[in-house]
This record gives C-alpha cells, structure tokens and sequence, in this order.
C-alpha cells in the first residue's frame, strides 16, 4: 500500500503538468465539449472515449518527465491523462451517470514524433525490436487489406454473486489496449477478485469500433521486382498492422452520428443546418448546403465513378452570399478549382511557344479539376458557344479536341477525347437590373423562368435549387445578425456550433465518406425504378415526348448515393431513395412546373431546425413524404392508367 501511494505522489507532478498542457492547447475546452455530448445522451455507456492531441515538443518544453513518458511509456502516460480527466469530470460535474475512472478510455494521437533514426520502424532490420510498447513511424506500400469489421473497445461485467457488492456498479471495466487480442477484452473466464464467482458481461453496455487489417512492405522491395544486376537472391516479407477505428471522422462527428442513429434523416440534416455558419447564417440555405455535400462526397478519383458526379446549378438572387458559399465549399476537396474569367474551361489549341513546331493543349479548369469541383461563376458571363461546349461535356462526361492539320503544318487532321471527371457549380443571378425586365411569367405551378440560360443546358445539370431566401421564415434578420456578430469579432467563431464542428472536421467527413463503397438495398432499388417510370410516363407528351433526360436515371442513383455516404452507410435504403426523388422532383418542379407527385420547394427542411422537436415534425413530415412517394409510384407507375390533363 506504501509503494502505491509513492507511486501516486511521483505521478502528481506529471498531472499538474498535464493539465495545464490540455488547458494551454485547447485540449481542455475539447474535452468538455466532448463530455456534454456524452452527458446529454440519453444512451448508457460503460465506457466513455476521449481523443487527445499531442505535440510532442510543447510538452516536453513543458515537463520533460511527461513528455518522456508520452513518447517511451504511452500506455502509461494514457493513465495519466486518464486520472485528471477523471478529477475534471467529477470537480465539474461533466457526465452525471460516469462512477469510476476506468471507465474513461483516453487514446493519444500524436501530431509528430522526432525525426530521428530510433523512432522509425524499418522494416528491413533484424531484429525487430518486438518488446517495445512505444511510438514508432513507418512508411511503407499497402499490399492487401481486409473489410472493415467490428471490435469489442469496452465492456462491462458484473459479479455472477447477486449477494457480491460488485453484481452492481463499473467496478469491473475492461477496455482494449494497444497490442492486445480481442479475448483481453471480452472473455468468459473473468473471476471476481472479492469473492471468486465468475463475471459475466453486461452486454448492452458492450462499446464496439471499427477495426482493420492492412499488410504493409518496405518501398526497398520495389528493387526485388526492377530486377537485380548483381542475380543476388531477395527475400521480403509483410507485415500486419491493426486500424482501430479507421472511420477518419472526428469524435464530435462520431458522437452525433450516434445520437442521431434512431433515424435515417437527422444526421445529415444536423450536418447541413451547421456547414459553413461562418460564411453564411447557421440554419439557411439548408437546402443548398445539403446538395452541397451530397456533390462533395461524390467527387471521387476513380475514372469509373465519373459518371456519378452531381453537378449543380443555383437560381439566385443573393449572388455575394452564394458565391462565397460555393467558394468555400469548392476548397474542402483537394481539386476544387475555381474557374477564372479570363481562361478556358475545356481545353484549347495553340501553338508551342517554344518554338519546336509542335502543338500545345491547354488543359483547362475541368481538365484541372479532376476528381474534385469545377466551379465556373456566373453562367450567363459565358457566351452561347462556350455554354454548348459546356452542355455537350456535362451530358458526355467528356470533351474533344480537334487539332487542324494545315493550321499546324500537318497534312491530317487530329482530334483528342479527354474524360471530365469533376462536378460542375454555377449560378444564375436572377436579380440584376439587366435581366429583371426580360424574365416572363409562368403559367405552371412552381415553375420560374429559365429564359436566361437555355432549357437544354438546364436540363444537363443534374440539380437545380432555387436560392431567392436565405431563410423562409425570416429572409433578412438572420443575415443581419451574421453580420454584425462578424464585425464585432472577426476573427470568434459566430456560433457554438462553428467550434463543435469545425472546417477540418468536415474535412475529415467528407474525405471518408467520399471513400465509402455503397451499394442499393433490393427495397431502394426498386423504389428508384418505380419513381423514375412513373416521372417519365407523367412528364411525357405526344408532341415534345418525354420531358426527363436520358441521364436522370443516372442522376437518381447519385444522389441516393451520395446521401447514404453523407451518413456514412454502406447501404442505400428508401430513405435515401426519398432525399434523391425530393431533390429530383424540386428541379422538375422549377424546370417544367408540378404534377401528381406534388412537391413543396421547402419539402427537405420545412421547419427551422431549432433542437430535437423541430426534427422530430421534419422525420414525420419526410414519413409522409415517402408514403406520398409510394403512392404516386403505385398510381402512376408501369400498369396504371395516367389521366389526361381534361380528365
């Protein structure tokens, strides 16, 4: 008992140390945020995970003993940290159902480590050093990996004595440790240390996380395949490394997904009221900024997958805020190019200024582009045949380039394919004086004028949203406040949201999501069918034939895609069927006015989203929604009589 609290008092230095590193670099602030979010879920957890970032040199600046420990002793140092979070929580009242410290799992990500020669693991040395319980960096190539399953992080387990003080309460807590095997963590043979009766888990209290297998080789291999001059024998061999948790969100993400996980709709709602509160009021353009992400997690680098990217054109008449919108959004993809005026969007032909004679093609900002977003401003700032170029490469996914023999000093003429593989972004300014007295009046329901831009190059943007209110209950006060709370304080962040869920988080959200390979649940594929037949046989007439593209198909499959990524699943479901008809619907609804399947232009977000009621009326709202979508499948669908427009 004397050595424990020797030990105690050696460690107490190293938590003050602690604690005042997590309260200099922010970490402290993080962690509380982290422990409201525990603390307001109404889920009982057994144990409660907390991620801890670590510059190694601030802290060794610090206290060289803890930084030390962080970088020799980690498993330990995790204790330390462990202990004052525990004392936080208890002096502060953070998390009200959290009993004993072993229930707070604490998992340091470093930033760095030195760059020195002891902290690289190469994986050409022998031996390797199999005993140490440290940091190490390794670099290497991915040469297989496994999909990714499940693993037990915590559990609880209670004395099997119902007589035993320890058949109640967190006394007994297991949480996996780096290294160790999965029966560490949940086994049957767990004896009761007071009275020798056997444990058994409390399995609702079972906290699971992702896990992954990948087998890395050293780049030195790369040499056994070139092939060796000197005919000496190679031999390499593959090693094994364990992903915990390789999701790539951060813990604010990962908590809500988990709150909000009793429906299909709220997460990604969350998601869109939040994204981008500093450049636009938190709560408006919902609409906007949900297409926004849904086009962001379809931006993929595969040349397969080309054909599945959402391009979106936005009908506005608040172009400052919804540039700046798009601005922002563009930059949270590695390619996000914004177009400037003076350059070309596809690629052009030129002579080689160099002189050798040979043909130079520019390859211009979609070629720039790709795998990410083309944003290209203004539409109607392009002329007619840079808008028929657009249209044909947005309905091709492709664009060609003729190069003329005699122009050149080449007796045959050449021509070049290359394939577009980025979304596109524009906007139409339906408020400038210019424009205002040439637009016409519609005699369709819901639909506005699109005289500006013509109806073919419309059509091949797969979404078009209607932006004339920020907000549909208050269109100006929201943008008044965001302003003055902006002048006041530059540089603060204008909402508590802006700091739970900030620019780097949806970095990492998307980055993963946007990863995620999904595929169609036999309910969801056949409800994209049934809206899809149903939309072409209602939207089709004797003389124009059918008003649907032959891509729209195509674009339903995207966006029900790109929702069930937004919600990081693997699966489509019928609720993201919905999201995708909704969507669809609303730019048919602009472009050709309204039918059967009656769709309002706020259908996604019908309410302001204050706080959990307000998502609660949306969920049964969307309910609603979808048994109107079933409905108008059923009557309007292959099999059914369609009325005529007398009938």
């Amino acid at each position: 008992m004397e050595i424990t609290n020797m030990e105690k008092m050696g460690k107490l230095p190293m938590k003050e140390a602690a604690l005042v590193y997590l309260d200099r670099s922010g970490g402290l602030q993080k962690f509380m945020d982290d422990c409201k979010y525990y603390n307001d879920s109404k889920q009982s957890y057994a144990v409660y995970r907390f991620s801890i970032l670590i510059n190694p040199c601030d802290v060794v600046e610090l206290d060289a003993e803890l930084g030390n420990h962080i970088l020799h002793h980690p498993l330990k140092a995790a204790q330390v940290f462990q202990s004052v979070c525990f004392v936080a929580v208890k002096t502060l009242s953070l998390i009200g159902k959290l009993q004993t410290e072993t229930q707070i799992n604490i998992v340091l990500k470093l930033t760095h480590l030195p760059s020195l020669p002891s902290y690289s693991l190469d994986l050409c040395e022998f031996p390797l050093n199999y005993a140490s319980q440290r940091f190490y960096m390794m670099q290497g190539i991915v040469i297989a990996m496994t999909t990714v399953t499940k693993y037990t992080q915590g559990a609880r387990f209670l004395c099997s004595d119902e007589v035993c003080p320890f058949s109640k309460g967190f006394q007994y807590i297991r949480v996996h440790v780096p290294g160790a095997t999965e029966s560490a963590t949940v086994r049957n043979d767990f004896l009761c240390r007071l009275c020798s009766s056997s444990l058994q888990e409390d399995r609702k209290f079972r906290v699971l996380g992702d896990k992954q297998i990948i087998e890395i080789i050293t780049t030195k291999v790369l040499h056994a395949f070139q092939g060796d001059p000197k005919n000496q024998p190679f031999r390499f061999q593959s090693l094994s490394v364990f992903l915990r948790v390789p999701s790539g969100i951060s813990d604010n993400f990962r908590c809500l997904l988990s709150l909000t996980s009793s429906s299909c709709w709220r997460f990604t709602a969350i998601l869109a009221n939040v994204f981008a509160s500093h450049i636009v009021p938190l709560g408006t353009y919902n609409l906007l900024k949900l297409c926004l992400l849904m086009s962001l997690v379809q931006t993929r680098d595969c040349s397969s997958e080309r054909e599945n990217c959402l391009d979106i054109l936005v009908i506005t008449s608040d172009t400052l805020l919804v540039d700046r919108l798009l601005n922002f959004s563009m930059n949270l993809v590695s390619r996000g190019i914004r177009h400037p005026v003076c350059t070309e969007v596809f690629p052009t032909v030129s002579r080689d200024k160099y002189g050798t004679g040979a043909v130079s093609i520019q390859a211009g900002s979609a070629l720039l582009a790709r795998g990410g977003v083309c944003f290209i401003g203004d539409l109607t700032s392009h002329k007619k045949d840079k808008l028929e170029q657009l249209q044909s490469a947005l309905e091709s996914r492709s664009v060609t380039v003729f190069i003329p023999g005699k122009k050149f000093g080449d007796d045959f003429d050449q021509q070049m394919t290359f394939p577009i593989q980025c979304s596109f972004w524009s906007f139409v300014d339906m408020d400038s004086s210019s424009r205002r007295n040439v637009q016409k009046a519609s005699t369709l329901i819901g639909q506005m004028d699109c005289s500006l831009i013509p109806a073919n190059l419309a059509e091949a943007f797969g979404l078009l949203v209607n932006c004339k209110e920020s907000s549909p209950c208050h269109p100006l006060l929201p943008t008044v406040q965001h302003t003055l709370k902006k002048a006041v304080d530059p540089k603060g962040p204008p909402y508590l949201a802006s700091k739970q869920f900030t620019t780097e988080d949806f970095e990492k959200l998307l980055a993963f999501a946007k990863n995620l390979n999904v595929e169609f649940s036999l309910e969801a594929e056949r409800m994209i069918h049934g809206y899809y037949l149903a939309s072409r046989r209602i939207r089709t007439d004797s003389i124009h034939g059918s008003k649907l593209s032959a891509n729209a198909l195509k674009y339903l499959v995207s966006l029900s895609e790109a929702h069930a990524r937004l919600n990081l699943r693997n699966k489509v479901l019928r609720e993201d069927v919905l999201i995708a008809a909704l969507l669809f619907e609303i730019s048919l609804t602009l472009k050709y006015g309204a039918t059967a399947f009656c769709v309002a232009p706020n259908a996604l977000f019908p309410f302001e989203l204050y706080d959990e009621d307000y998502l609660e009326q949306r969920d049964l709202y969307l309910t609603q929604c979808q048994q109107q979508l079933q409905h108008f499948i059923a009557t309007c669908g292959p099999g059914t009589a369609v009325l005529s427009s007398d009938e």
